[in-house]
């Protein structure tokens, strides 16, 4: 292409991007095309958003919306491959943090650019004109905006607690013995308690080849004793592993090296000899082993097309990953984003793309339903041998970076590079999808997952009954909970009854009796209470809360759940509604039809979990904005002593804890230079917490505050009206797909998904259930099958 003069970079007021200004230019933003394809991509030098420039051309339709001429063409190509032999070279860096270090591009790529002005016919054009230099300078040194969004290198950061801080040790009575398990015969991962200077051993770590029988849990559990350190990760520096049971977390003890000496252990002569806590975190992060293969050692078969394209783990994205394949292969999501893919680009109200809801999930539901991208990738492994490079190819995958930038803004959690809860990720995008703008020849596809379920309440003196319907779009089902006793094989992992769906639903619906003064006849007998459903979902989305407190900490617990790939009926569950011969409670007939908010399901069945009574986490909830736990959990905290605390809820109270702001912080908001109705937005955005809020308002500067009507809001969308969410029944579903988690906590392990899909078999197209490990998409085995519905965190049932 020849170069030529463009009169309009001399009529342009292009600037170089400044320090906090986003930058895309490594992907388009509309879809997954890349600078590494044959044409690379275009970057506008206006407002330095990317476009594809293959046949999709998404920078031309952005010049054509925008009007912007000049665009950098950037395209990158691999340098040759050089093998290391073994010996040579520098040796790897020590980890010493819990941190994923960014490789350099510059050691791997060549990068190749020009400029185009798509107002000349998309001609070259010289880039000595004007300041273009400068222009073109300043955004190849700038961080794309995937990299400052991901955090490449992250840290985990530790405190200090309580416990750690006023640690009481024991007197020494005998010298204690720092080789061995006092309770076996392990001799490594061992922890003393820095209490009273017991030696147990850990626990087993998941995905690791390093042994433990939980000795050190035991020893906590007999004594309450919260303060443990593990003797093999002790550095001359002064650092090591210490954890509190109390808290559940790794901290650190500013007192360390005076704790030890008390129990004869002198730091400044400790040598590492184990992987610490992080460096073991660290390795499972970037070297996850999930079986890939058959009983009998066979890989499992991988697989390419549309709808089998895999997603590139970012460090800790599993969670994201898992969730996206279970909803891209829902067909109201489907329906709602497919469509409008093509055309929405020319429409889009954003100037960057990459801040539009809508933008990114047609993004997504492109790269992964289209095929587009599900091709074989065999990179060249360095420094492997030929067999390595004889490895079983699998897909590149697709990086969901813009769509997690775009759900994290202004999350306290979702917007970190930690490992996350899928099922609280579920939750926080299905509000975002519902309160984004939906076109009126489309459908709000989160309508997909609203039923009705109808709670009955009767007196037990006088027999008057109470309706009322809530709109739920999940079921968050308690797992019964049956250890199986210890053999006399010597086994130390926990085992558990097996239970089945249909036990756990019919807990779920049972008779529950509570206490209760009834307002009719003045009884105080109590009244039992019941749930039923009233309407049916198209899809059904079920979490399996697989957890029982010890000692005030909720401990994942790895019951297997029964599930049939049958379809079942739901009938026996359907609410009757009232009966001919009950007479309605007072209430029920004159205070109650108002609408009146209703706990979250999800936060307050974690706040139950941790073995607080249902009136305070309700009443938690209602205080702090319905919506998150962790700060419902600091306000119980802080007001434990509250009187009033166990006194049932009056329903103005709920109202108003529901719907309201705090008043005094919407003020100090405005004094900032904000809207009231900005304010007032950002305090319900937020759960009423004034720092996040603040942080919102400066994550939304395009936001004008207007809280959504009825058609977008989640807290009210255009299905939740009364008998429009569902449909009655009768109701059969079927499994549909799976979020499954591996590892002693929801927030550490691996988290993979299982979908029906149809596939080419040896027979033509049958439908089967595919495994999808961040990138690797297989046909799953019966194997993975059966352990998937075993021990499944989240369910996707479709309605038969």
């Amino acid at each position: 292409m020849q170069e030529s003069q463009c009169p309009h970079i001399l009529t342009r007021v292009l600037r170089t991007p400044g320090a906090f200004q986003t930058v895309h230019r490594e992907e388009c933003t509309q879809c997954f095309d890349s600078q590494d394809d044959p044409d690379g991509i275009d970057v506008c030098l206006d407002c330095f958003t990317s476009g594809c420039v293959g046949d999709r051309n998404h920078a031309a339709i952005h010049h054509q919306r925008t009007q912007h001429p000049l665009y950098l063409n950037i395209r990158r190509t691999p340098k040759p491959k050089q093998l290391i032999r073994e010996g040579e070279g520098e040796p790897p860096n020590k980890i010493s943090k819990l941190a994923i270090p960014a490789e350099s591009d510059a050691t791997k790529y060549d990068l190749h650019t020009f400029v185009r002005c798509y107002a000349c016919e998309g001609r070259e054009v010289d880039m000595a004109q004007g300041n273009l230099p400068l222009v073109v300078d300043g955004v190849m040194s700038s961080m794309d905006v995937s990299q400052k969004n991901e955090v490449k290198a992250w840290e985990m950061e530790l405190t200090a607690c309580e416990h750690t801080l006023c640690l009481d040790q024991h007197p020494v009575t005998a010298a204690h013995q720092i080789t061995q398990c006092n309770n076996c015969d392990l001799k490594e991962n061992l922890w003393m308690c820095l209490e009273c200077g017991n030696l147990g051993c850990g626990r087993s770590q998941f995905g690791s080849t390093v042994g433990g029988n939980g000795h050190g849990v035991a020893h906590f559990e007999a004594t309450m004793h919260p303060v443990s350190v593990k003797l093999g990760s002790l550095t001359a520096e002064g650092t090591a592993d210490i954890y509190c049971y109390i808290c559940n977390e790794e901290r650190v003890d500013p007192e360390l090296k005076a704790h030890l000496a008390h129990w004869g252990i002198n730091i400044a002569e400790a040598v590492k000899t184990e992987k610490s806590l992080t460096e073991m975190q660290l390795e499972q992060n970037l070297k996850w082993e999930f079986s890939m293969t058959t009983s009998d050692g066979h890989s499992l078969q991988p697989l390419f097309g549309p709808s089998l394209t895999g997603l590139k783990n970012l460090g800790n994205s599993c969670y994201i990953n898992s969730t996206l394949q279970c909803l891209l292969n829902i067909p109201a999501f489907q329906e709602r984003y497919l469509p409008g893919f093509k055309q929405h680009p020319y429409e889009c109200p954003k100037q960057d793309s990459g801040d539009c809801m809508d933008c990114q999930m047609g993004k997504v539901a492109d790269g992964l339903l289209s095929g587009r991208y599900s091709v074989p990738w065999k990179p060249e492994i360095k420094g492997a041998d030929e067999d390595q490079q004889q490895e079983v190819p699998h897909q590149k995958g697709l990086a969901p970076g813009m769509l997690k930038a775009l759900v994290g803004k202004g999350h306290e959690e979702f917007s970190t590079m930690r490992q996350q809860d899928a099922f609280e990720f579920f939750l926080h995008l299905m509000k975002l999808v519902a309160r984004s703008p939906h076109p009126e020849n489309m459908t709000d596809p989160t309508s997909a997952f609203r039923f009705e379920l109808e709670q009955r309440l009767e007196c037990l003196s006088c027999h008057g009954v109470r309706y009322r319907s809530d709109e739920q779009d999940n079921l968050s089902l308690a797992v019964p909970v049956r250890q199986i006793p210890s053999s006399e094989d010597g086994g130390t992992d926990p085992k558990f009854e097996a239970v089945t769906l249909e036990e756990c639903l019919d807990v779920f619906t049972a008779h529950e009796m509570i206490e209760y003064t009834c307002k009719a006849c003045g009884g105080k007998d109590g009244a039992k209470k019941s749930v039923g459903f009233k309407t049916f979902p198209e899809v059904l989305v079920v979490n399996a809360r697989r957890f029982e407190v010890v000692n005030w900490v909720p401990m994942k617990r790895d019951v297997p759940v029964i599930v049939s790939d049958a379809a079942f009926s739901l009938d026996k569950y359907a609410a009757k509604g009232q009966q001919p011969d009950e007479t309605l409670l007072p209430e029920d007939s004159e205070e109650a039809k108002k609408e009146r908010p209703v706990a979250n399901e999800a936060a307050l069945a974690q706040l139950e979990a941790m073995g607080f009574q249902r009136v305070r986490c309700e009443k938690a909830l209602f205080a702090t904005g319905n919506a998150d736990p962790e700060a419902a959990m600091n306000w119980l905290f802080a007001h434990m002593d509250d009187p009033d605390i166990d006194d049932p809820i009056a329903d103005d109270d709920a109202a108003a804890g529901g719907a309201e702001v705090d008043e005094a912080s919407v003020a100090m908001i405005v004094d900032m230079g904000f809207s009231v109705a900005q304010g007032k937005k950002a305090l319900k955005e937020t759960g009423g917490d004034m720092e996040r809020a603040v942080e919102w308002l400066f994550s939304h500067p395009d936001d004008v505050g207007e809280v959504e009507s009825s058609t977008s809001s989640s807290a009210a969308p255009a299905a939740s009206k009364k008998g429009s969410a569902g449909r009655e029944g009768p109701a059969s579903f079927k499994l549909d797909g799976i979020c499954c988690h591996k590892g002693a906590s929801i927030h550490a392990g691996h988290y993979i998904a299982l979908a029906k899909k149809k596939v080419q078999g040896d027979a033509g197209e049958e439908e089967a259930w595919v495994l999808f490990n961040d990138e690797k998409v297989v046909k799953a085995g019966e194997e993975n099958v059966q352990e998937g519905k075993r021990f499944a965190y989240v369910y996707f049932f479709r309605r038969a």
